[in-house]
């Protein structure tokens, strides 16, 4: 079952955080911006788009999710979204050019099934972009600590960089193509956003999708 609980009894404790840590969901915003800078698409999706905080500023429209009090906020703010879950998605096959995941994977009951929808929905030559904690990043570090008092993270299951691109390489037509990190501190501020990953707590991995 999706692990929709805290965000349907605390939606304004997580709309909170992104005003409370403006600056660290800039660095974020920013990173997935820089990665998908040279690439262009037609209809775009996002899987677990919340309260859509992410779909804005990337100019994504579509998006899914569990949580029926964060689609309420992404319709406000003027997104079309469905009810449903990653593993199922409630979309044809080969339909979008370009789908979106930020910070959903530790909250899916099955990453490999919900990377294998995916595949599913892209057209080839389709693009994914998928972002995260590292979990042995310092912030990865910290969660994984703390979550046991969490009431967002405290049944999230964290993955490493490389871990996330064995996941996606070794069971789905999508190849890594470019890869990006942000947050190099535990400070509130701005960081700017550098190639790679195994620095940065906030990583992003783009992936293309080929034939099969």
């Amino acid at each position: 079952m999706a692990k929709i609980r805290p965000f349907e009894l605390y939606t304004q404790d997580y709309e909170r955080w992104f005003e409370r840590k403006h600056p660290l969901y800039l660095s974020e915003v920013q990173l997935l911006k820089n990665l998908i800078k040279e690439i262009t698409f037609k209809k775009a999706l996002e899987v677990g788009i919340g309260s859509g905080r992410f779909a804005l500023p990337l100019g994504i429209k579509y998006g899914v999710d569990p949580s029926y009090k964060m689609l309420k906020i992404a319709q406000k703010r003027g997104l079309k979204v469905a009810k449903g879950v990653a593993e199922k998605l409630p979309v044809k096959t080969a339909v979008v050019d370009f789908v979106l995941m930020v910070t959903t994977i530790c909250f899916v009951d099955n990453p490999l099934q919900t990377l294998r929808e995916v595949a599913r929905v892209l057209i080839p030559g389709g693009y994914f972009l998928i972002g995260f904690v590292d979990k042995n990043s310092p912030l990865g570090k910290l969660y994984e600590k703390k979550k046991a008092k969490s009431r967002f993270y405290k049944e999230a299951t964290f993955f490493s960089s490389e871990e996330v691109i064995s996941l996606v390489e070794d069971n789905t037509p999508l190849r890594l193509i470019k890869a990006g990190q942000t947050i190099f501190g535990i400070e509130n501020k701005v960081y700017p956003p550098k190639e790679g990953f195994g620095e940065g707590s906030f990583v992003g991995l783009l992936f293309k999708r080929y034939k099969t």
